[in-house]
């Protein structure tokens, strides 16, 4: 019996959505290449997990899908594959996971990020991909075949599908500088212009406020416009960031494109009322007003020290004005972080590009996955689970589609 021919598929970019991708593409169909321009893959994926490897997060589907935007982009394909199904799928790769305290998903504690790699890289291999190295997309030839510069040495690389996932624009080091953009742009495909998401933002901060820079306000409530969360920031030289911080950057961008700045409100005691508050302040008996905040409101030094930098006597002494600014205190943003200091970036291909099946409308035969698409979601597991969310659904078509 004659063989058949393989189809050949090359998949631009070696991070999350390319891994999960290779190892689910059918073999037996496909001839499927790597073409990296790192020295290795999973770099970012590698840079992530150096302050503890979040995987996923463990929340109800109808709660996660609601941390993405455009939810209604991001819905079918988390729907199709969970975080659940990305837990069992680690699992049987040889990956154990465990929920934390903060219901993010974890490597098992013994397993580091070089593992979980590994364990990737061994399905590659067991699916037949074929990596290849140093090699930069540098766009397309007349043909419309792909051009890579190999150390110096341009190769033509033909192929009868092209699947791009090059990331976004942030974290330099690791290759994702966004600079593929203009070879879409080449091709009359629309394109969104890179800004920074999951980054710190610019505060003025007043004099003295050296006092608590590096200092964490714990267990906040962090609201932005219609944006609200809780959780922690670190307040900086530069301004302030965090896990309460990161979930209100779409918002923080809309404010800052409408008004140059924007508002964040921090309850810092959401625990109590601010009649309950009141209350205590006035009730504060020989402690001085820095004790009763300390030991009677129960805040940490820096949310002491915030209160006391940004407030005048009158406003430090009156436990009305006092008790409303613990429970509604303001800080104006005035900019974001640079995008090569963000987590993750928004902008990229315009989903109005790409049909349901990632492939682009003006460019039959060519995908794009990943966050390369201009979509958001804050931190905490949810970037990495819609990378292998769409790597999973474009897996299963292609499969599919060529049976």
């Amino acid at each position: 019996m004659k063989d058949v021919k393989k189809i050949k598929i090359s998949v631009i970019g070696g991070g999350a959505s390319s891994l999960l991708l290779a190892a689910l593409l059918n073999p037996n169909k496909f001839e499927i290449s790597i073409f990296e321009k790192n020295a290795a893959l999973g770099r970012k994926f590698l840079v992530a997990g150096d302050g503890g490897f979040n995987l996923t997060h463990s929340e109800e589907i109808k709660e996660f899908v609601k941390r993405y935007h455009p939810t209604k982009f991001i819905t079918p394909y988390i729907k199709e594959f969970s975080n659940e199904d990305f837990r069992n799928y680690l699992k049987k790769i040889g990956i154990e996971t465990y929920v934390g305290s903060s219901k993010r998903v974890f490597p098992s504690k013994e397993i580091k990020p070089i593992q979980v790699l590994n364990a990737f890289e061994n399905e590659l291999k067991k699916n037949n991909v074929q990596l290849f190295f140093k090699h930069t997309w540098k766009g397309f030839d007349k043909e419309g075949n792909l051009l890579f510069d190999n150390n110096g040495e341009e190769k033509i690389i033909h192929s009868d599908i092209k699947i791009f996932s090059l990331g976004g624009a942030s974290w330099k080091v690791t290759g994702s500088d966004g600079s593929w953009l203009n070879y879409f742009k080449d091709k009359k495909i629309k394109t969104i212009d890179f800004e920074a998401s999951n980054c710190a933002y610019k505060i003025e901060h007043k004099k003295h406020s050296k006092t608590f820079f590096g200092s964490a306000l714990k267990n906040c409530v962090f609201t932005c416009g219609d944006a609200t969360k809780k959780g922690e920031a670190v307040l900086t030289k530069f301004g302030i960031e965090g896990s309460g911080i990161y979930p209100l950057s779409m918002e923080i961008r809309k404010q800052l494109k409408e008004n140059k700045k924007a508002i964040l409100h921090i309850d810092l005691k959401p625990d109590l009322t601010k009649a309950e508050i009141k209350n205590r302040i006035e009730n504060k008996g020989d402690y001085s007003i820095k004790d009763v905040l300390s030991k009677k409101v129960n805040l940490n030094d820096a949310q002491v020290e915030l209160i006391k930098t940004y407030t005048t006597k009158e406003e430090y002494t009156d436990a009305s004005s006092l008790s409303k600014l613990v429970k509604n205190f303001s800080l104006e943003i005035t900019d974001s972080a640079p995008i090569d200091e963000a987590i993750s970036t928004v902008g990229g291909i315009d989903l109005k590009e790409i049909t349901t099946h990632f492939e682009l409308k003006k460019l039959p035969q060519h995908y794009c996955i990943g966050e390369m698409l201009n979509w958001d979601a804050p931190t905490g597991g949810y970037l990495l689970q819609a990378c292998v969310s769409m790597a999973h659904h474009l897996a299963t078509h292609l499969n599919t589609q060529n049976e």
